[in-house]
């Protein structure tokens, strides 16, 4: 076997880390949040126009990814932005958005 790969699938750190992205990313909701940033840093109100839900809700979500450590964010004047904190996940939705979001 491919040492490199030994090493993914054996590095507890990785996994673990890997564990909690897939698992902020599974609900719908949030998916949508991160497919919205993409490689973009966005306001929450940005978010909410593109997303189509309350403040309140997209708050919620913001504020669980934030903890997983998935997204950043940045305080400009009276709004905050928000951004994809890790290029792996950025490149994780966009291999998603290939195999999942191409027309039929």
């Amino acid at each position: 076997m491919d040492t490199k790969v030994e090493h993914i699938l054996y590095d507890d750190n990785d996994i673990a880390k890997a564990a909690r992205c897939l698992k902020a990313m599974s609900h719908p909701l949030r998916l949508k949040i991160l497919c919205v940033l993409g490689d973009e840093a966005l306001s929450v109100q940005d978010i909410v126009e593109q997303v189509g839900t309350s403040q309140s809700n997209i708050s919620q979500h913001l504020s669980i990814l934030r903890e997983k450590n998935i997204l950043g964010s940045e305080k400009k004047a009276n709004r905050v932005y928000y951004y994809i904190d890790d290029k792996r996940m950025t490149q994780l939705i966009a291999m998603m958005k290939e195999v999942f979001c191409h027309q039929h």
